[in-house]
């Protein structure tokens, strides 16, 4: 699907797993820089960031 975000930069909060991690992971698709908020770097996660422009940042909550 091509939703014309190439370029763009998305925040995701909750991005570690579930619908949070799934949004993060469809942007990326897209082309589109993520800044994926989570109160842990799971390893899907990191697994993500190592092969597109996901920047994993952890918070507290």
């Amino acid at each position: 699907m091509d939703l014309h975000l190439n370029g763009k930069t998305a925040v995701v909060t909750g991005a570690s797993k579930g619908i949070g991690f799934a949004i993060t992971r469809a942007l990326a698709g897209e082309g589109v820089t993520v800044v994926a908020g989570a109160r842990t770097a799971t390893t899907e996660l990191t697994d993500l960031a190592a092969r597109s422009a996901v920047h994993p940042v952890t918070v507290d909550p």
